[in-house]
């Protein structure tokens, strides 16, 4: 049997792509960022609000069609501050530690957003706590969810 030698080539190569965030994903980016507002749907069915919205009720299997205008205020559910370093994949940086991390839900939903909180004090978080989402300027929101740059609380 004949040997075959490999040859490897080492090069950069762009490769643009786009992807469909599909109607409601769409939707909810749409008006985050033209806007500055949280859009979700409720399901006819059992009345359970989501966000973002979704194709179909878990629950019910029942398309929620109805669209939601969400405030942008909400209660901290739980979080964790974060004390480990990594590349953040937004920035190609470091991500500066502490950080916290916090499940919300939003005044008027029944399911949770996962997003930055601006206190990294264990002692000043607790459940319970009431936040408000700070956007981005209108000119540097681009339809991401990263045009809320975080939660912070409020009294």
């Amino acid at each position: 049997m004949k040997k075959t030698e490999l040859l490897f080539l080492k090069e950069d190569v762009d490769i643009p792509y786009n992807w469909a965030a599909g109607r409601y994903g769409s939707l909810f980016l749409t008006r985050l960022r033209d806007e500055g507002k949280f859009i979700g749907n409720r399901c006819p069915s059992c009345g359970k609000v989501y966000l973002p919205p979704r194709v179909v009720c878990g629950p019910c299997f029942t398309p929620p069609e109805e669209i939601v205008e969400l405030g942008d205020t909400g209660t901290l559910v739980s979080y964790s501050v974060v004390n480990y370093p990594f590349i953040d994949p937004e920035t190609g940086s470091r991500r500066p530690i502490p950080y916290t991390l916090g499940y919300i839900r939003l005044d008027g939903c029944d399911t949770y957003l996962s997003h930055f909180v601006d206190e990294t004090d264990p002692a000043k978080l607790t459940p319970g706590l009431r936040v408000k989402a700070v956007f981005r300027p209108r000119e540097e929101r681009t339809g991401r969810l990263q045009d809320v740059l975080h939660f912070k609380i409020v009294d």
